[in-house]
């Protein structure tokens, strides 16, 4: 697991070196809460809007709204 996430990480680094104006700086983080969503038939915001991983989703949703006045 420990080599999954590096490889994960190092691809993150390397998709925003090279894709920068492309990629949001928005990270949705692992949260038990976004995984328990989809078993009770909800979204994330409405299985518990407090928590990081719903608030991290507001947060991406805002920043592509202010991405898309910019166009």
């Amino acid at each position: 697991a420990v080599s999954t996430m590096f490889s994960a990480k190092r691809l993150g680094e390397e998709v925003t070196t090279h894709f920068k104006h492309l990629v949001f700086e928005t990270l949705i983080p692992r949260n038990i809460k976004l995984s328990e969503s989809p078993s009770f038939g909800v979204p994330a915001i409405a299985h518990d809007a407090e928590s990081k991983g719903a608030i991290s989703y507001l947060n991406l949703a805002k920043e592509v709204l202010k991405k898309n006045e910019k166009a």
